[in-house]
């Protein structure tokens, strides 16, 4: 009597096509069998059911893998972290399957009784509605569908300073890690982040300036501003839940009077005249062929001698978060990263003078460790909030992300500008030690 096939036996030619002779982690099957690696290696596949498979036959690659795992017919067991950077060594650069390794798929899905209809996607599968991108309704859709999850979520990752953006850990090393005389808790490094931005663009210069904060989120930038330079702060979110819930913190903190939150669209602000404004983790969703107008639009709400501080996610030469990706699919839809240099030429275009740019690459990868650890410690919770499909995207998303900040796939850059007056006067300090 012949051996019967095990899904190991099935799957192990899909692996080689896909992994190499050798893959870093390992496989294990709904039937029990498994592939293990040799020696150590830091996690294991868990391949629950054939429609995994089914998933990967009908969207090859990242999106397919992502469906997978955002659905729980696949998990990772193990260091997260470690198993992703495994897994990046070995897998496709254009995070495809190959077509050698495509054929495997779908002759292992014959094999397995995994054809047939295409599976559904996870209810969590953003699908964006067809049209131009970056329009006022399409952006909000978009925003809606990343931001508007529930704020006890997002207080369960981001922790009591309630900011969706890179901290600032002030001693943060080549390494990307902190030492432990300068191990900041993250709701100090959110602190100090924002407390640099407010010195950037002159806040502590002056007392009662008017700052427009673009994508204030839950306020917090606001909030700061306000209470330590005394600014009169307006903020602008397209997120509903976001403004109702700084509002809420606003009045919570008594600071109505300093701090104003509106439910609006950049494009809508018109005859203000502010003496700063800062925008941070939100030009992300502006766009390419936005981006002028953007830029445009916050020049004239300035006035002379006034600074814009951009604080954005950055890739060299720009990339879009394509609708076949796990990241434009399931994160951020429509989302786009440009090059900063591209940034820094847009906001000259637009009668902008750019006077500094940091880079606080390294800080971003410590604060998503952070945000993962948040959400592992309270996974239970976190499922309860969203579902477990959500809870896997997050962390999916954020642990990938921070190993794109480690290794250099991702840059986060905040850029200075000002705004000369007709004489050319910028009103900037002479170096940069009045923020240092």
């Amino acid at each position: 009597m012949g051996h019967r096939a095990t899904v190991a036996d099935v799957f192990r030619p899909l692996l080689r096509a896909a992994l190499g002779p050798r893959p870093a982690i390992g496989f294990e099957f709904w039937d029990g069998s498994a592939i293990h690696p040799e020696g150590e290696y830091p996690g294991t596949m868990r391949v629950r059911s054939k429609d995994a498979l089914s998933h990967l036959v009908w969207a090859p690659g990242e999106l397919g893998l992502g469906r997978a795992f955002v659905s729980g017919t696949v998990d990772l067991d193990g260091d997260l972290f470690k198993i992703l950077r495994s897994l990046q060594s070995t897998a496709p650069r254009d995070a495809r399957l190959g077509l050698d390794a495509a054929w495997k798929a779908i002759s292992a899905a014959r094999q397995l009784g995994a054809l047939g209809r295409p599976p559904q996607p996870p209810p969590e599968e953003a699908r964006p509605r067809r049209g131009k991108l970056h329009t006022t309704r399409r952006d909000a859709a978009a925003i809606s569908h990343h931001y508007d999850v529930g704020n006890d979520f997002y207080r369960l990752v981001l922790g009591p300073s309630m900011t969706y953006s890179c901290a600032r850990f002030a001693a943060a090393g080549d390494d990307g890690r902190c030492g432990a005389d300068a191990a900041l808790s993250l709701e100090d490094a959110q602190r100090a982040k924002h407390d640099l931005i407010c010195r950037k663009l002159g806040l502590a210069e002056r007392r009662g300036m008017r700052l427009l904060d673009v994508g204030c989120g839950w306020g917090s930038m606001a909030m700061h501003a306000a209470s330590t330079y005394g600014a009169q702060v307006v903020g602008v979110t397209i997120s509903k839940a976001q403004a109702d819930l700084a509002r809420e913190r606003v009045a919570e903190a008594g600071m109505s009077a300093s701090v104003e939150i509106r439910l609006a669209d950049y494009r809508e602000l018109r005859g203000e005249t502010f003496d700063a404004i800062s925008s941070i983790g939100m030009f992300e969703h502006v766009g390419t062929e936005r981006a002028a107008e953007y830029f445009d639009t916050l020049r004239t709400l300035l006035r002379p001698e006034g600074r814009l501080l951009n604080h954005a996610i950055s890739s060299a030469g720009g990339s879009t978060m394509r609708s076949r990706s796990f990241i434009g699919r399931y994160v951020f839809p429509d989302g786009e990263l440009l090059d900063v240099g591209e940034v820094v030429l847009a906001m000259e275009r637009a009668g902008f003078e750019v006077r500094d740019v940091e880079s606080l690459r390294e800080h971003y990868a410590l604060t998503l460790r952070t945000w993962v650890a948040n959400l592992e410690e309270a996974w239970d919770q976190a499922v309860s909030l969203v579902g477990a499909g959500r809870a896997r995207v997050w962390r999916l998303y954020m642990a990938a992300s921070a190993l794109g900040f480690e290794d250099g796939g991702l840059g986060i850059h905040q850029v200075l500008a000002v705004v000369p007056d007709a004489q050319g006067h910028a009103g900037m300090p002479a170096t940069r030690r009045a923020w240092g």
